[in-house]
């Protein structure tokens, strides 16, 4: 998903960690990361170099789960990508990330990709949502008017984007594709936190529905391309950007942890490199 205020975000990550550059290996690696910042890791300690406009963090779940089995990764997720820098490059304010699925080899084993919620503008829809005054519906006010919802719209066009992504890693690799849905940013019930997380109260349920849509299209995207679904999200119940700093998966819009608002930490990172790891295993 799109990170916020990029350009003031990445110069914060010289505040969280010593950057640690990754040089790409000439040989092909077993496993290869494709996605967007929730599988990068905007402001996770350390951050890479290569570019560093990707905010990319050394402790993803991608490299987690590929060390954990002992596995070589080439790491090509980038803060911000959508579906169209799969194949494109992807220009950001700090160097250029070259197509994600170049990263990968005909002899590549594993492949995981968690894309999609910046085709519908997720975050930005988080930032739109956000309000002073939790009463009222401003979030719907906004997106749904005469009975037309503009982000399940966004939703349905976006399932044969995140389809051809799929089928461009087939043609590319026979490797185990593993495909990731998005964690639990609002608790799975109520009307949420605010004004830790900022949203008005009937808000909330319409914005989880619609996390809980792009979720179903991924999955039966996935299921369509005979890829291994990875439920981030059910993995991550109870550990949403509601919860205590010691708890959560998945900062606030003031996080309390090195990462991104509304995005996931450290703690989310190593809780989702498990399943992750296990649905990579004996590939």
């Amino acid at each position: 998903m799109h990170v916020l205020k990029l350009r003031a975000l990445a110069a914060a990550a010289a505040t969280v960690g010593a950057l640690a550059v990754a040089p790409a290996s000439a040989n092909a690696a077993y496993w290869v990361g494709l996605g967007d910042s929730f599988a990068a890791g905007p402001l996770i300690p350390s951050q890479t170099l290569n570019p560093l406009g990707c905010l990319r963090s050394t402790r993803n779940y991608a490299r987690l789960a590929s060390a954990q089995l002992g596995k070589t990764l080439n790491d090509a997720s980038c803060s911000g990508a959508e579906t169209a820098e799969m194949t494109t490059p992807q220009s950001t304010y700090a160097g250029t990330n070259p197509p994600q699925l170049n990263a990968i080899a005909a002899d590549t084993r594993v492949v995981s990709l968690q894309i999609g919620g910046n085709d519908i503008g997720f975050t930005d829809i988080l930032t739109n949502c956000q309000t002073a005054n939790p009463f009222g519906r401003p979030c719907q006010d906004k997106y749904v008017r005469n009975g037309v919802d503009e982000l399940r719209a966004r939703i349905t066009a976006t399932a044969p984007k995140v389809a051809a992504v799929l089928a461009g890693i087939k043609a590319r690799t026979s490797a185990r594709i593993l495909v990731l849905n998005y964690e639990a940013i609002l608790p799975s019930s109520g009307s949420g936190c605010w004004p830790q997380v900022p949203m008005a109260w009937a808000d909330v349920p319409y914005v989880r529905g619609i996390q809980l849509e792009l979720n179903a299209m991924i999955a039966r995207e996935a299921s369509k391309a005979g890829a291994r679904l990875v439920d981030a999200y059910t993995a991550s119940l109870g550990k949403d950007a509601c919860k205590s700093s010691g708890t959560r998966w998945v900062e606030p819009l003031i996080p309390g942890n090195a990462a991104a608002p509304f995005h996931p930490n450290a703690r989310g990172m190593q809780g989702v490199a498990g399943p992750v790891a296990a649905a990579a295993a004996g590939a």
